[in-house]
């Protein structure tokens, strides 16, 4: 065991998977197809099944996955789009790469969108919802599902962090009109690059967004309408696929990391974000509520030991959104929580003594 501990790491994954990852690049290599061939199909197809719906669409990254399910529910310049203000900047600068604007609404203490401040942000230039199931855990999809057919408006999961999360036994990206999901490397099904893929029941919004990422094109070199170029390549296809059926396994080492820090944090100032009732959480990371952050996270960082904080500044304070024209008092809980909130390591290969450690570090702050 290396005397560092890392807030995330790949490299026992890799060692574990080589020979296999090694001869899907092989095979991609040999097969004379680097772009839209059977790879890229077949994991299409099997994502597809593993969620339960319809179609998915490989693109480029998670970000292009956004703004092509906006694109393909209809959603265009000047149009708005409520989201949340504690999210990665790739959510809410794919709704402006479509010329929309983000409203932003609240979070509750589950760092989560708050369902109850939805219809408030609701104006007649409204056109769709994201909710973003933010570290592993899914937002209240009923209470979003209800509020959006009510206004007749779109539904877009980010499911970036939560690929595999249930909810009332559904499963993260089944529930909305369309979903998006990263294989960022960190993600739950990460790659060994960029990628990401939106996925849909609605054969209407596979189809559309199948020709948005190839140009607008449906048949080659005509574009049936405005599109983009953004394609999850063979290769990254090829290895998601043989990760693909291990997600389950994975989880299941994040769930019993996370209920070890669990019960060593019963009772104690250190506040998990809680598993909500009905929800499977699949802790893409493990995030605590905690006095005195940069204290302790100086302190962790003294016994080589990594950690984050996911966002440190909600978007509504940052410089590339001030157009918008929010004050930082807008959104108290979410500024509340950016304050306070630090991410402890969890990934599939960190094994129990280490965990451990990090405990005993995390306890000694007091």
């Amino acid at each position: 065991m290396s005397d560092e501990i890392s807030l995330w790491r790949y490299r026992e994954e890799y060692e574990e998977l080589r020979e296999q990852i090694l001869a899907a690049c092989d095979r991609v290599f040999r097969s004379g197809r680097l772009i839209l061939g059977e790879e890229g199909a077949a994991f299409e197809a099997a994502l597809a099944q593993s969620v339960g719906v319809g179609g998915a669409v490989g693109v480029g990254n998670g970000t292009d996955a956004i703004f092509i399910a906006l694109a393909a529910l209809g959603v265009k310049a000047g149009d708005e789009v409520i989201t949340v203000p504690n999210t990665a900047v790739p959510t809410v600068s794919a709704i402006g790469t479509l010329g929309a604007t983000p409203v932003f609404v609240d979070i509750g203490e589950d760092c989560l969108i708050n369902p109850a401040r939805i219809e408030a942000a609701i104006t007649p230039r409204t056109r769709a919802i994201i909710p973003v199931h933010l570290y592993g855990q899914m937002a209240d999809m009923a209470a979003i599902m209800e509020i959006a057919g009510r206004h007749g408006l779109a539904v877009v999961e980010d499911v970036a962090q939560a690929q595999g999360a249930i909810q009332s036994g559904r499963n993260a990206g089944s529930i909305g009109d369309a979903a998006t999901f990263s294989f960022y490397p960190t993600k739950i099904l990460g790659g060994y690059g960029d990628g990401g893929a939106v996925l849909s029941d609605r054969e209407d919004v596979v189809a559309a967004a199948r020709s948005l990422r190839f140009y607008g094109m449906e048949a080659t070199y005509y574009a049936e309408r405005h599109g983009y170029n953004s394609r999850l390549d063979e290769v990254q296809a090829a290895i998601l696929a043989l990760k693909l059926p291990l997600v389950g396994k994975w989880i299941a080492q994040r769930r019993a990391i996370a209920a070890r820090y669990d019960a060593a944090f019963a009772g104690n100032s250190i506040r998990p974000v809680a598993e909500n009732p009905g929800n499977s959480h699949v802790y893409h990371l493990y995030v605590v509520e905690v006095e005195e952050r940069e204290a302790l996270m100086a302190r962790l960082k003294e016994a080589g030991i990594g950690t984050g904080i996911a966002y440190r500044w909600p978007i509504h304070t940052m410089r590339g959104y001030a157009h918008l024209g929010y004050r930082p008092e807008d959104f108290p809980v979410a500024m509340r929580k950016a304050e306070r909130i630090m991410s402890l390591p969890i990934y599939p290969a960190l094994d129990m003594a280490s965990v451990d450690r990090v405990i005993e570090a995390v306890l000694a702050h007091g």
